[in-house]
């Protein structure tokens, strides 16, 4: 079976509400390629690792999380930039990117894919933070205490897991935000909430989670946003019964 690469397009752009939300890059078909797709690759971010493995799988479209043309980088199409584009009009092979669209998604985001994993109860979005659904809060059925959480995390991620703030105290109430989110711990704190769990941490993240008694998990960036790609990517093999593969490129950061 296949799709064309418009009706793909205007469903993703229309599901994942495009014009909606307002992101530092463009999302949607990013770079055109073949008009008729047959076959599909997920991945988190379109590495030249990631399009010289969809190349090999003979992917038609390339779907990812991050994608390019970010707002402030140079418009030059040269070194890096130059031979990743170079691959993808050379094969023909489409490239579309969700950014903060896939994060918020109430479905298949990143966020609350991550909530899946981690089962995790009660799911809300946090309303004062924009676009609605970047944060999220919610609990887990029996309290769990930092440390083990820290341990569950590090198995279902399959990487370090950094813990920070109160590391014995039985954690109910979390909020979270997949990958850079550490700049959202006060938001947390505001919420009331035992822990705030993210991909990544600053330097002042440490001394406010020490601070605000707030048990803080830095989990990994790409680590936490395998999950929204890879479960959008299923939906459409789903929906359109189009061939589709996530190749996961393992990044430590």
């Amino acid at each position: 079976m296949s799709i064309s690469r418009l009706e793909l397009q205007n469903y993703l752009d229309g599901m994942l509400r495009v014009s909606e939300i307002s992101d530092y890059c463009p999302n949607g078909l990013q770079v055109e390629g073949t008009g008729n797709i047959e076959k599909i690759v997920t991945g988190v971010t379109a590495s030249q690792a990631l399009v010289n493995a969809a190349i090999e799988a003979n992917a038609d479209a390339l779907i990812v999380h991050h994608g390019y043309f970010w707002k402030g980088e140079s418009l030059a199409v040269t070194g890096m930039k130059k031979r990743r584009l170079s691959a993808l009009l050379t094969n023909d092979l489409n490239l579309f990117a969700y950014h903060l669209p896939l994060d918020v998604h109430p479905e298949f985001g990143n966020n609350r894919q991550l909530a899946s994993i981690l089962d995790i109860q009660n799911i809300s979005a946090v309303t004062g933070v924009k676009p609605v659904g970047v944060v999220m809060q919610g609990n887990f059925e029996e309290p769990i205490e930092g440390l083990a959480l820290q341990a569950k995390l590090q198995q279902l991620l399959g990487r370090d897991v950094l813990i920070e703030g109160p590391i014995s105290k039985p954690i109910s109430t979390l909020a979270w935000c997949t990958g850079g989110g550490q700049g959202f711990i006060e938001q947390a704190v505001e919420l009331g909430v035992d822990a705030f769990i993210t991909g990544e941490v600053s330097e002042q993240t440490v001394h406010t989670a020490r601070e605000m008694g707030i048990t803080f998990f830095a989990a990994g960036h790409h680590a936490t946003e395998r999950y929204g790609v890879k479960s959008l990517g299923e939906h459409i093999k789903q929906q359109f019964d189009v061939s589709v593969e996530f190749i996961d490129i393992d990044n430590p950061a």
